[in-house]
């Protein structure tokens, strides 16, 4: 089978790897010749990486690279059986690519996007044949990150999704089937690690590195919420907080922190930077942390709660299976636990009890219990052991 992926930046690349190591023929398609050549030399380094850890020989990574090709012209995916995007997350130019790759594939070929954010059915329906399209969202970075999000639209054939869950199980990586809502499974379930820190920060009940010590040596999450946003990058972090927040219909859940936005606003990205949350600046040294159990297990479990709130809206409403939403947090995010077993470990009442103690100090929609987590703690349900009639 030959792939192809149009954009060759971080993202393209590591796909183009994923699957040229799967054993594919895959061609890197960008209008920029420079942007494939930083493709290549990224690749070239990643598969040098392996060799020397020796998890591949270099004979296998010279084969690797062998089957990926680099062009300009988007005639070259005429051969493609799937094509995958991976372009600036704009709606329009995702739409305006899928016209004119539909002049040049053949009628069986699958179109693909790798959006995090938009609609797969507002892309799709750009195309002639909507029925071929879906969403298959890698993680940054690719080689490395097990999960891979699979969303059909509402015009997907009947079958597409599975097809591709095969397919993206033979590459090595983790799929899931998630329901075409904004954020598919972890960008929704995940915001409040994010939004909920920085709500904590903005108030004063903690700095950062506290609320980051709290939620790593308490909690168990390998990074906090906000050496996380700095290594994301806040230029990709708050875009996505956004757009689901606007997807949503405002819902004020979703809200965006204005301490995010002036960081964004001022190139203040993080890592990539140099500045963010924190510094990363030669010579700078990180803020310690007060470290305070019970403070920090007030922080923990204010975050955690509002988490666990969100995977159960998303069980309840059908945006995943109770075991793709636990692999889609554990693999995609790296949680220590899923979150409905974790819900299980503490208690729903006990989530629900923080949220309605939050709601009625604040005062505020986005602490409020959805009735579909009120209800299941009415029935005297205590475990996420059930399935859904």
């Amino acid at each position: 089978m030959t792939i192809g992926i149009i954009g060759s930046g971080a993202m393209g690349a590591g796909i183009a790897q994923v699957i040229a190591s799967a054993g594919h023929k895959v061609y890197i398609l960008d209008k920029n010749n420079k942007a494939l050549e930083r493709a290549a030399q990224s690749i070239k380094s990643s598969l040098d990486i392996l060799c020397s850890k020796g998890k591949i020989s270099e004979s296998e990574a010279g084969e690797i690279y062998g089957r990926i090709y680099l062009t300009e012209e988007h005639q070259d995916c005429a051969a493609c059986a799937l094509v995958l995007e991976a372009v600036i997350e704009d709606l329009e130019v995702k739409q305006n690519l899928f016209r004119e790759l539909e002049m040049i594939v053949s009628n069986s070929c699958i179109l693909a996007s790798n959006t995090s954010s938009l609609s797969i059915a507002s892309i799709a329906s750009a195309c002639q044949k909507p029925e071929r399209f879906i969403g298959i969202h890698f993680f940054n970075p690719a080689p490395i990150m097990k999960l891979v999000e699979i969303i059909p639209a509402v015009q997907t054939r009947e079958g597409l999704a599975d097809e591709i869950k095969a397919l993206v199980t033979l590459w090595g990586k983790t799929p899931v089937i998630a329901k075409d809502t904004p954020g598919f499974i972890v960008n929704r379930v995940a915001r409040p690690f994010y939004g909920e820190a920085i709500r904590l920060l903005e108030e004063g009940i903690a700095d950062a590195a506290t609320i980051d010590w709290a939620m790593t040596e308490l909690g168990g999450f390998k990074m906090g919420p906000f050496t996380l946003m700095d290594f994301i990058g806040h230029d990709v972090n708050y875009r996505v907080t956004e757009s689901v927040f606007a997807a949503f219909f405002y819902d004020p859940r979703y809200k965006p922190s204005f301490t995010q936005k002036r960081l964004f606003e001022a190139g203040y990205y993080g890592r990539k930077s140099g500045r963010g949350f924190y510094s990363y600046q030669e010579g700078v040294s990180q803020p310690e942390p007060k470290k305070n159990r019970e403070h920090g297990l007030y922080i923990l479990h204010r975050i955690l709660a509002m988490l666990i709130a969100e995977a159960v809206d998303a069980l309840v409403l059908n945006v995943a299976s109770k075991e793709d939403l636990e692999l889609a947090m554990t693999k995609g995010v790296n949680y220590p636990k899923g979150l409905l077993a974790w819900a299980d470990e503490w208690g729903l009442e006990n989530v629900l009890q923080v949220l309605d103690d939050l709601y009625e100090e604040y005062h505020e929609d986005r602490y409020r219990a959805s009735h579909m987590l009120r209800k299941i703690v009415r029935s005297g349900q205590t475990s996420f052991a059930y399935e859904r009639a």
